[in-house]
């Protein structure tokens, strides 16, 4: 089953006014900030960034201070990556303006952006998220104030046209940044292992630019809330910034815009209204019932409880239904489990075990409200003695998958994570995996190498944990990395899943999760 755009036009969606109400009730003010650039840069080669290039501050010869003619520019840094607006002062130097100025305006995450061209790209991935401007000025001075956001550190301006008589002169460059939180008031921790401190100050810096007015997946390209993305959003705030009022406003909407029959849908938009996407993965709907039960553990709020548990346990039941009486989970591609975004390897027996951990989730939820757990519960133990019974393969001591019996990362990873053996076996089936499995091939998202980590970790493996940890989100930041990225294969570093690096989401939701992995499982200190 792979992942691929679904386009279900014949769905149709609730819109729950009271729960729209409360969600709206629920939406943060954002914070903004004004950022000078701090330094003019050039682009140079360098074998040891993304792509094979980086930046090198520029001398004062070469500063904002010269004035630019046609095919020439400038590249600001902002110093970090930030979210938000940009404007600068424009105005014109020699004999009178004769001629409008055209100016092109890239913005950049990394640098490797810079250098490609947009002409060029070809990707499958609409060619509208790239960060580019093509912009007419009939007079100066002005002040150009761009009405679209941005993802960005760095910004070249380059004329694309004045006049032979006159050149345009830039200054004030300046960015208006945008989040729902301030990092400064966070209290710091202490981490004597300085590679750690640095990938934890950097998931930190991910997880607050995605945090708008809902905890979007990218803020420089999709701009909207996915529940995958959610899930490990909301438990990394509940490490730092503790902002429940965001878990609650996301919940509240995808609540409110399930389809008719009930499925939360994979992902919802907020402009220019509220609106539910056609796109329905089994696992996400299923992260419903998991991001509530994690809320309720780290901040008990029974009206939340009273107002979305209907909408969990119609999850939940939807899924069961999909369940065979032996206790085998079975999907189509009407209803696919995500697991990851490949899909070189079988996913349903890593399917089964979602179901088996959030079934636990839903139980413990069920519990709260006082129902009767007696049906859910006979219906876990069937499932669960299915996965131990026919999915574990007592001659290799690992799960196996599909009709072929397949061997995979994810199906141990999510078996170890539901807790389907005892704490004992689950060490064993981790050690194996390493053995039999690593090092991991195939996987390119920080979302899949997150649940492998956490396995490592939940399996008693600290050790191996903190070095998949260390190697794999301490690498993107040894290739220059400020924030945590989309995709990203250790074997194939330059890898884009949308064929150019414009399109790439440097700053993803997905990927800011060192931070509760570090707080959660590593000694820290406030």
């Amino acid at each position: 089953m792979a992942f691929t755009f679904q386009i279900n036009n014949d769905v149709n969606f609730t819109h729950n006014k009271e729960l729209l109400k409360k969600a709206e009730n629920l939406k943060p003010k954002l914070q903004h900030t004004s950022i000078d650039a701090v330094d003019t840069v050039t682009i140079i080669k360098d074998s040891t960034s993304l792509g094979g290039y980086s930046v090198r501050k520029m001398d004062k010869s070469n500063s904002l201070d010269k004035p630019l003619k046609k095919g020439e520019s400038v590249i600001l840094d902002f110093g970090n990556h930030h979210v938000g607006h940009f404007s600068v002062h424009i105005d014109s130097v020699g004999s009178p303006m004769d001629a409008p100025l055209t100016l092109r305006i890239k913005f950049a995450e990394m640098p490797i952006e810079l250098v490609k061209d947009s002409k060029d790209y070809t990707g499958w991935l609409s060619s509208s998220w790239i960060q580019e401007e093509l912009i007419h000025l009939d007079v100066l001075p002005t002040v150009l104030k761009l009405p679209r956001r941005y993802s960005f550190r760095y910004v070249e301006l380059t004329v694309v046209d004045t006049s032979p008589k006159w050149k345009a002169k830039f200054s004030k460059p300046r960015l208006e940044t945008e989040t729902s939180v301030d990092n400064d008031k966070l209290n710091s921790i202490k981490l004597d292992d300085p590679v750690l401190a640095k990938i934890y100050k950097v998931g930190l810096k991910t997880l607050q630019d995605c945090m708008q007015t809902v905890f979007e997946d990218g803020p420089k390209r999709d701009r909207r809330l996915w529940i995958g993305d959610l899930r490990l959003q909301a438990l990394a705030d509940y490490s730092t910034f503790k902002d429940t009022t965001l878990v609650k406003r996301c919940l509240y909407l995808f609540g409110a815009m399930a389809a008719d029959d009930g499925r939360i849908p994979a992902n919802v938009f907020t402009q220019p209204k509220n609106t539910p996407d056609d796109t329905f993965l089994f696992d996400y709907s299923l992260f419903f019932i998991s991001i509530l039960d994690d809320l309720m553990k780290f901040e008990p709020d029974s009206t939340i409880l009273t107002d979305l548990y209907p909408i969990a346990k119609k999850q939940m039941n939807l899924a069961l239904n999909k369940v065979k009486k032996s206790g085998e989970l079975s999907l189509d591609d009407s209803y696919p489990v995500f697991i990851d975004w490949s899909n070189a390897f079988d996913k349903s027996t890593a399917g089964q075990a979602i179901l088996i951990y959030t079934l636990k989730q839903f139980i413990n939820l069920t519990k709260l409200t006082g129902e009767d757990i007696t049906i859910y519960q006979k219906k876990l133990n069937t499932i669960s003695d299915f996965a131990r019974t026919s999915l574990f393969d007592k001659n290799t001591g690992l799960f196996v998958s599909g009709t072929k019996h397949e061997l995979n990362i994810a199906s141990q990873v999510w078996m170890v994570l539901a807790q389907v053996m005892t704490d004992d076996e689950n060490k064993l089936i981790m050690n194996k995996t390493i053995s039999k499995l690593f090092p991991v091939k195939n996987i390119a998202t920080p979302y899949m190498y997150h649940h492998i980590v956490e396995a490592l970790f939940v399996s008693g493996l600290k050790e191996q944990a903190t070095i998949l940890l260390k190697q794999y989100w301490g690498k993107m930041i040894t290739l220059g990395a400020d924030t945590f990225w989309e995709a990203f294969d250790p074997d194939k570093p330059n890898y884009s899943p949308y064929g150019s690096p414009l399109l790439n989401s440097y700053c993803h939701a997905w990927s800011c999760t060192p931070v509760y992995l570090i707080q959660r499982y590593l000694q820290t200190e406030k």
